[in-house]
């Protein structure tokens, strides 16, 4: 039978990488994507009508249930990508702590609707399913200025979890993975703003940061995600799986 996904945020980055990945194993992608424009390569892509697109907020129930919709309308819904994420810095001395505690739920919620709506199809079609979040490193390791970024990504990977083991006896299972520093196209956005000086100094640290040298290409990142939808994987549940270059197991040596 015909497999269907549901990937959110997956109009731009890791999510669009994710799609075209699972594309590539000729099931339906089902991509919810708030910016539309982040989706106007849809309509022309090679795979025509396995790929399909849900413009709206991935923390909307009645978007995440359209979008279940679509990937059953294609086939058995087998897993579920919450991609979803923004990103906006802020401190809790300089910012109100009701806008922390929003941005946090900007970035919890769309994983908490997606995990519910995917796990209520599964538990409704008996058949199991996965479902893989997108995490951070930085849920371990926290970078100044990101604190509702840090906390959003540390409870995701508590739900991640929490779901694990509430609902592996169903054959649901639930993962996430954590990337370091990824390529996308923010990163280059944030790189085309700086100085050649700027860029060679950041590019440095990015190398020294991860013990494989750079950065993750988004293809790997999907890669990951689609080990942990796939059938290969039906033993692992509950695990973040690290991807990222190994830098969350770096320690720099202050003496080196």
């Amino acid at each position: 039978m015909d497999r269907s996904y549901v990937v959110t945020g997956g109009g731009r980055g890791i999510g669009r990488a994710v799609v075209e990945r699972l594309l590539g194993g000729a099931d339906t992608v089902v991509a919810i994507e708030f910016d539309p424009a982040a989706l106007d390569w849809v309509d022309r892509h090679p795979a025509g009508d396995r790929v399909r697109a849900v413009v709206g907020d991935a923390a909307d129930e009645t978007v995440a249930e359209r979008a279940a919709d679509l990937a059953e309308s294609a086939g058995r819904l087998t897993g579920w990508v919450n991609n979803a994420a923004v990103f906006r810095d802020a401190s809790v001395h300089s910012t109100r702590t009701a806008e922390v505690v929003d941005l946090i739920g900007a970035n919890l919620n769309p994983a908490v609707v997606g995990c519910a709506t995917a796990i209520r199809r599964f538990l409704a079609a008996g058949t199991g399913g996965a479902v893989v979040n997108v995490s951070s490193h930085q849920a371990r390791r926290a970078v100044p200025g990101c604190t509702p970024y840090v906390t959003a990504k540390a409870a995701i990977e508590g739900l991640t979890r929490a779901l694990a083991v509430e609902y592996g006896p169903h054959g649901i299972r639930v993962n996430a993975v954590a990337p370091g520093s990824v390529v996308t196209e923010r990163h280059q956005r944030f790189l085309a703003g700086q100085s050649p000086e700027a860029v060679a100094r950041i590019e440095a640290e990015l190398s020294q940061l991860h013990p494989l040298g750079r950065p993750a290409r988004t293809a790997e990142v999907a890669a990951a995600v689609a080990h942990l939808l796939s059938d290969d994987a039906s033993f692992i549940t509950g695990v973040t799986l690290p991807v990222d270059g190994g830098r969350t197991v770096l320690a720099l040596d202050p003496e080196g």
